[in-house]
C-alpha cells in the first residue's frame, strides 16, 4: 500500500488529521506503526479484543463497532459496518490510481476467468490481481489497498453472498470492463431462484464506465436474457451459440487443450491452454474478449493465454503413485461438478473413479443438484463412484441405480479406506466438493500411504 493521508482514506467516515496511512490491517500481528487497524467482531475471535493493543503498537486509527477502552475517542473511528467501511477506505484509496481493471463475477469460473485474465494482462505490464478466495467484502479491498503508482492492469474477482454486495463491490472497484462468466445455482439458498442470481451478477453494470465492455457467456440459458443497459457495450463469447469471440476445433486431453479462436472483429488464432475440459476454453475465451475490448492487442492476447498457471486445488492435475489425480477441492456446484466429470471422463485412463462430495449452499435445489452429479457420473462411464457426505447419499442412488459401483461414506476416514481399496496405479481419480468437506487434507492422508516414486 502507498502512504495515503488519513483524512483522504477516512473520507466519509470520520474527520481525520492529514497523518500519513501505510496499511490497513484487520489482523493485530500484522499491525504496524501508521497503520488502520479494522475490527471485525466474530464468533469465536472478536477484533476489539485486540484493538487497545493495536493503538499501542502503533495503529494511527482504529476502525470499531463502539467506543473501546484503552484507544482515544479521537484516534476510533465508530461504524455500524466494518465491512461496509473497508469498502470505503478501499474506493477512497482506489481514486489514487487509473489501471485498466477487468472485473470478475459470476456462477461458477470466477477463479480460472481471473487467472487466465491475469495470464493475459500481465503480459503486457504490470498487473495485480486477486491473490486466494479474496473476493468479498473485506478481500477485495485488501486487494485494492496493493495498487501502486506502478500498477498498469489489475483483475478483481468479485464474490457475493446476497442482493446488493456485487454493486458495492464494482462502485468501489470501478472496472474498465466486466466478466459474468456464467449464472448458475450457487446461492440458491440466499436469493432464493436463477433470476434473482442473474439480477445480482449484473449489479457489476453499476461500476463500469460509459462504453465499457460486458463479457458474458453466449451458452449460458439465462444470460443472454440480462438486460444490458445501452451505454455499456456487451461483447459475447461461447462455443455452441453464435458470439463475437468463439472456439472452434477444441481437442482436449490430459496435458491441455487447443483450438481455433474466432473473433468476429480480429480474426482467427490459434490457441494452447495447460488446461482440460471446456469450461476453462468458456473462461479462457472470457479473458481474451475483456483484454482485446480494452484495446490489447489481439494475436498477443490468443497468445498469452498459454501463460495460465492454476491456484491451490483447482482443476489441477498431478500423478500420484502411478494415479492421475485431478484435484479439484476449493469448492463445488451442479455446474462445476458436471464440468470436473468432463475432465475425468476426457482423460486416456482406463479406469476412471470419481471421490464427490456435498455441495453446500444450493438450498432447496440440493436434492436434485445431487441427483444430477450421480446421473452425470454414470454417463461419463465412471467406474467407481466414492459419494461423501450427508447430502450425497441421493447422488449415490442416482449413480447407483444407473449402474455405477457406488460407495457412499459419512466419515473421513471411511472416504480414506475406500481410496485405498478402490484405488490403483493407472487409474485416474477425480475428487471434488464443496471446501468445508476438507477434501484437500483427505488427498493428502491418501497420498502420504502411496509408494513415493
Amino acid at each position: 500500500m502507498q502512504p495515503i493521508p488519513a483524512n483522504e482514506l477516512l473520507a466519509g467516515l470520520t474527520l481525520a488529521e492529514p497523518v500519513s496511512i501505510h496499511a490497513v490491517v484487520t489482523d493485530s500481528r500484522k499491525v504496524e506503526p501508521g497503520c488502520v487497524f479494522v475490527c471485525f467482531p466474530g464468533e469465536r475471535v472478536d477484533g476489539h479484543t485486540f484493538a487497545a493493543g493495536a493503538y499501542q503498537n502503533g495503529a494511527a486509527y482504529i476502525i470499531a463497532n463502539h467506543p473501546v477502552d484503552g484507544v482515544p475517542a479521537d484516534r476510533t473511528v465508530v461504524v455500524p459496518d466494518s465491512a461496509l467501511a473497508m469498502v470505503r477506505m478501499a474506493s477512497n484509496y482506489r481514486m489514487l490510481f487509473s489501471p485498466r481493471i477487468i472485473g470478475v463475477t459470476g456462477s461458477v469460473g470466477k477463479t480460472t476467468t481471473k487467472e487466465f485474465c491475469y495470464a493475459v494482462l500481465s503480459a503486457f505490464g504490470n498487473t495485480l490481481k486477486t491473490e486466494g478466495n479474496q473476493n468479498n467484502e473485506i478481500g477485495v479491498p485488501n486487494t485494492l489497498f496493493r495498487l501502486e503508482s506502478a500498477t498498469e492492469y489489475a483483475v478483481v474477482e468479485m464474490g457475493m453472498d446476497h442482493a446488493g454486495e456485487i454493486e458495492r463491490l464494482t462502485r468501489c472497484v470501478r472496472p474498465s470492463a466486466g466478466i459474468i462468466t456464467m449464472i448458475g445455482v450457487s446461492h440458491l439458498e440466499n436469493l432464493g431462484t436463477r433470476e434473482n442470481i442473474l439480477k445480482a451478477k449484473m449489479e457489476i453494470c453499476a461500476g463500469l464506465p460509459d462504453g465499457a465492455p460486458l463479457v458474458l457467456n453466449a451458452d449460458n440459458d439465462l444470460l443472454p436474457t440480462a438486460q444490458v443497459p445501452g451505454r455499456l457495450r456487451a461483447v459475447w463469447f461461447g462455443i455452441e451459440q453464435e458470439a463475437d469471440v468463439r472456439a472452434e476445433n477444441i481437442q482436449t486431453g490430459a496435458q491441455g487443450t487447443t483450438f481455433t479462436l474466432v473473433d468476429r472483429e480480429y480474426g482467427r488464432f490459434p490457441v494452447s491452454i495447460p488446461t482440460a475440459g471446456l469450461h476453462t476454453v468458456y473462461d479462457a475465451l472470457s479473458a481474451y474478449a475483456a483484454a482485446t475490448r480494452l484495446g490489447l492487442d489481439p494475436a498477443n492476447c490468443a497468445k498469452a493465454l498459454s501463460r495460465y498457471q492454476t491456484t491451490g486445488m483447482r482443476q489441477h492435475i498431478v500423478e500420484r503413485g502411478g494415479v492421475t489425480v485431478i484435484e479439484d477441492c476449493y469448492n463445488a456446484s451442479p455446474d462445476s461438478m458436471k464440468a470436473a466429470i468432463s475432465v475425468l471422463k476426457a482423460l486416456p485412463n482406463k479406469r476412471k473413479i470419481a471421490l464427490l462430495g456435498d455441495m453446500l449452499e444450493l438450498g432447496d435445489a440440493s436434492e436434485e443438484g445431487h441427483r444430477h452429479t450421480g446421473e452425470w457420473v454414470a454417463e461419463a462411464g465412471v467406474d467407481t463412484l466414492i459419494a461423501y457426505g450427508p447430502r450425497s447419499a441421493v447422488m449415490a442412488e442416482a449413480a447407483q441405480a444407473r449402474g455405477v459401483t457406488t460407495v457412499h461414506c459419512q466419515k473421513a476416514q471411511e472416504v480414506l479406506q475406500c481410496l485405498q481399496q478402490f484405488v490403483q496405479p493407472g487409474d485416474a481419480l477425480l475428487a471434488k466438493a464443496s471446501h468445508a468437506m476438507k477434501l484437500e487434507d483427505l488427498l493428502q492422508d491418501y497420498y502420504a500411504g502411496l509408494p513415493q516414486a
